[in-house]
């Protein structure tokens, strides 16, 4: 072996295996695996809450090893890791967050008063710090600048029925893409969130609250719309409906938002 490969290797076995290992999310897996119900041919679920209250013992095992997680070891991840990470904890520390309540709530918005709703309350911890879930989502994922990555709109889970679908599985680092195209495809064939009618696409408020994370030029794209065109077969577009989309000649209009319990009882 020559001189400074040997140097390199004997460097590498003496850091802590997690800087350069996804982290293990099997725990979230099983949980989702179990507990949610997948509808309407893939485009929406149900979570059953009280089975996951009756295996909140293995939620929070999971929460506390996010929490045990150090800045350290998240930054030797890849970018996808880290997305995985982030997707996960806000998505298991909002399942816990319901499990607090449940079942005396019908949504999400019945958590907390006038100032302080279920997103701005400490509920997480996270690089050793108590985090909001608002700051998971708007402060880490789509304000630190690496990830630039618009799909996870159809990936973090609010437990509203308008949501996009709570995923069967947790997401991870080498299985991220297939996730994340899977999810947005997924979420635009649901013809309760997203429809074309009358000469209009009516889309789900998703994109008016989130319209500037569609601007930033993932893959090419500058627009909702562009965004939007991508998706002819997903959306029901014709091939000429579609190009008339990216460019913008389609009239776009938002749909309410649904935001009751995304919960299997009737």
């Amino acid at each position: 072996m020559r001189p400074l490969v040997r140097t390199l290797t004997i460097v590498l076995s003496l850091l802590p295996g997690s800087v350069f290992a996804d982290f293990d999310h099997r725990d979230w897996d099983e949980l989702l695996g179990r507990h949610v119900a997948v509808l309407d041919g893939g485009v929406a679920t149900k979570l059953d809450y009280a089975g996951m209250g009756a295996d909140r013992a293995q939620l929070k095992g999971y929460l506390g090893k996010l929490a045990a997680a150090s800045r350290a070891s998240f930054d030797g991840w890849t970018t996808a890791a880290q997305l995985a990470f982030l997707i996960n904890a806000y998505n298991a520390w909002t399942v816990d967050l319901i499990l607090e309540d449940y079942p005396d709530i019908d949504s999400i918005r019945d958590i907390g008063f006038l100032f302080s709703s279920a997103w701005n309350q400490d509920v997480a911890t996270l690089f050793g710090e108590p985090r909001t879930l608002d700051e998971i989502e708007h402060e880490m994922i789509r304000s630190w600048d690496r990830y630039r990555e618009p799909r996870i709109h159809f990936a973090v889970n609010c437990a509203a029925i308008g949501c996009p679908a709570l995923r069967a599985e947790a997401y991870t680092g080498d299985k991220l893409e297939m996730q994340l195209d899977d999810a947005t495809r997924r979420f635009l064939s649901d013809r309760s969130r997203n429809y074309f009618e009358n000469d209009r696409l009516y889309i789900s408020s998703i994109f008016d609250w989130y319209e500037e994370d569609f601007e930033k030029g993932w893959g090419g794209v500058e627009s909702v719309a562009e965004f939007l065109s991508r998706y002819p077969d997903e959306l029901g577009l014709d091939a000429d409906t579609a190009a008339r989309l990216g460019r913008g000649d389609i009239r776009l209009r938002h749909l309410s938002y649904d935001w009751g319990l995304n919960d299997m009882r009737d």
